[in-house]
């Protein structure tokens, strides 16, 4: 096929150009739910495994790590099958229903790790571990895909994220907070985890009933009808995948941005305890980062808008680096951590306010390439990204925490073990922005994106 040349730009009134505030709100509980059960994986399920069920923290690890690169697989194949989804209520919004229970459920097995062997109880949560993400994925890919059919316009969809990323953060304060007083009002120990886990688990599951019940898919293919998207062969599917450049920019960005994520959600609980002196502090470590990010995504908007998505990004991570470099001053400091982890989330806006926003815009540039659109394989991708990030952090977490030295359980850490957590928290997320930032040079589609869906638009006429 030949390349492709965009014309000259003209204005264009993309479909769901107006979305209401009931249904920006129903779509963000979506993640609400979401992070009920995956913010505690990632803050806490690895401790929960060393100090609680008393597992290795290398093993873990490597399980975790496995686990993650083979459930990226499945989000490809999770991908295929929303694009082939036909139902009365469309491709991406059934899949919220059908797969709420099962998701609650998983997410109470995995915080009930019983009492065996050491083999027994790393094949326990190597299938429990496993269990949760591949019914994760078959309810957060239709998620994603659905800011996509929802609508086409960029600061809707800009707008749909801000509201997903705030219920996002919401969900994750209330996991910081509730789940140690929860996990001792019933009586703590394995019986406390699994019963605190019980209760996010049904509040996860109702609030996806709710995303399902108030938003609509509206966007359609260009040219060939809607069956076009139902009936793209997989084939098709990844060699179209294949010429989109920037889906491509944006899986490598995710990897990074995820690895960074995963390594710093489980970190506070360790950094709190044996750096800071004070296990308590994990709440307020957490929110310190957290809280400028839910009163930053409220007025991020119009920076979004003016600068562009990957600009604002950028000047994010510049802020971020900041609060890391105070951080480095004195990384024993209660003061200097609270001020650098504010930093950090004032940063941190315009990255969560944008990235899915970002990905949901290279589904146009794809069907614009190559004249064939596929929600759920684009976004199954770059959530392969975010997987293999998140499991990358995790292990990475564990491998440094074995390689230390780390004793799982113990009052003090040695002078290794210290040094190990120092690193992860103070030095390595620099070296992520910078790679960040490296891949978000090559990023252009803010720009090209008018004139693009334009030329789709016309397709349809």
């Amino acid at each position: 096929m030949a390349v492709r040349k965009l014309k000259e730009k003209t204005p264009v009134t993309p479909a769901g150009a107006n979305i209401s505030f009931k249904e920006k709100v129903g779509y963000g509980f979506g993640d609400l739910a979401s992070n009920l059960v995956f913010a505690a994986v990632g803050m806490f399920l690895l401790f929960y495994y060393t100090d609680v069920a008393g597992a290795s923290a290398a093993a873990v690890g490597t399980i975790i790590l496995f686990s993650r690169l083979l459930d990226g697989f499945t989000d490809i194949g999770m991908g295929a099958i929303v694009d082939k989804t036909q139902s009365k209520h469309g491709k991406a919004r059934p899949w919220l229903l059908w797969m709420a229970i099962p998701y609650a459920v998983a997410a109470v097995l995995l915080f009930s790790v019983p009492d065996l062997g050491p083999v027994a109880m790393l094949v326990y949560i190597a299938i429990t571990y496993n269990l949760i993400h591949i019914i994760y994925t078959a309810i957060n890919i239709p998620y994603g895909v659905l800011n996509s059919l929802i609508t086409q316009d960029q600061y809707q969809r800009s707008q749909l994220n801000i509201y997903r990323m705030l219920m996002a953060l919401i969900g994750t304060v209330l996991i910081m907070y509730c789940t140690f007083p929860l996990v001792q009002a019933f009586g703590g120990g394995k019986q406390g985890w699994q019963l605190a886990f019980g209760v996010f688990a049904v509040l996860s599951a109702v609030l996806f009933i709710i995303t399902f019940l108030t938003t609509k898919e509206r966007v359609k293919p260009a040219g060939e009808g809607e069956s076009h998207t139902n009936t793209v062969p997989l084939k098709v599917g990844l060699r179209a995948l294949m010429k989109n450049k920037y889906w491509a920019i944006m899986l490598g960005f995710a990897v990074v941005t995820y690895a960074s994520m995963g390594l710093g959600q489980g970190l506070n609980v360790y950094y709190a305890q044996y750096i800071l002196g004070n296990p308590a502090l994990v709440g307020p470590m957490g929110l310190a980062g957290l809280f400028p990010m839910m009163v930053g995504i409220l007025f991020v908007a119009p920076i979004i808008k003016k600068f562009g998505k990957r600009n604002a990004i950028i000047g994010g991570l510049l802020i971020g680096a900041i609060g890391t470099i105070i951080i480095a001053i004195d990384p024993s400091s209660w003061t200097l951590v609270l001020i650098g982890s504010v930093i950090r989330g004032i940063g941190g806006v315009p990255l969560i306010a944008s990235i899915f926003a970002m990905l949901a815009d290279t589904i146009e540039y794809g069907e614009w390439k190559s004249g064939v659109r596929t929600e759920g394989l684009v976004y199954s991708a770059g959530s392969f990204g975010t997987k293999v990030g998140m499991g990358l952090g995790a292990a990475m977490m564990g491998w440094a925490l074995s390689f230390g030295g780390y004793v799982g359980g113990v009052a003090e850490q040695s002078a290794s073990a210290n040094a190990t957590l120092i690193a992860l928290f103070v030095y390595i997320p620099l070296v992520f922005s910078v790679i960040q930032i490296i891949f978000l040079y090559f990023y252009k589609l803010d720009k090209e994106y008018p004139q693009i869906l334009k030329e789709l638009q016309e397709r349809k006429a």
